[in-house]
């Protein structure tokens, strides 16, 4: 061997054939995409559960589409996430109004 010429692996440690750390890398995306898939469909699933008061509907929305519930009982996203949740716009309204006295009281 010419101990002038570089070796094929020099500069880089040689990992063992099959050992590919982009293979694990790629593996553990994969796995974390799976989960966060499966934590949004879970989520969503109880963002319109019956078994969920209309205040934590109204959360579990909120922190899936990191929007807060508007203030404004005519704002236009109350039907929107009335549909989403499976509530009604008059709870959705109930909501806001049950904020609004809270903040009052601060």
């Amino acid at each position: 061997m010419n101990q002038y010429k570089p070796s094929p692996s020099f500069g880089r440690p040689s990992a063992p054939a099959g050992d590919d750390p982009m293979m694990d890398f790629r593996a553990r995306l994969i796995h974390s995409q799976a989960e966060a898939a499966e934590r949004r469909r879970m989520d969503l699933a109880e963002q319109s559960s019956r078994l969920k008061t209309a205040e934590e509907r109204i959360r579990i929305w909120e922190r899936i589409h990191e929007v807060t519930l508007p203030r404004d009982p005519a704002h236009r996203l109350i039907e929107i996430i009335a549909t989403n949740t499976g509530l009604t716009d008059v709870d959705v309204r109930d909501e806001q109004q049950r904020r609004a006295s809270l903040r009052a009281a601060v």
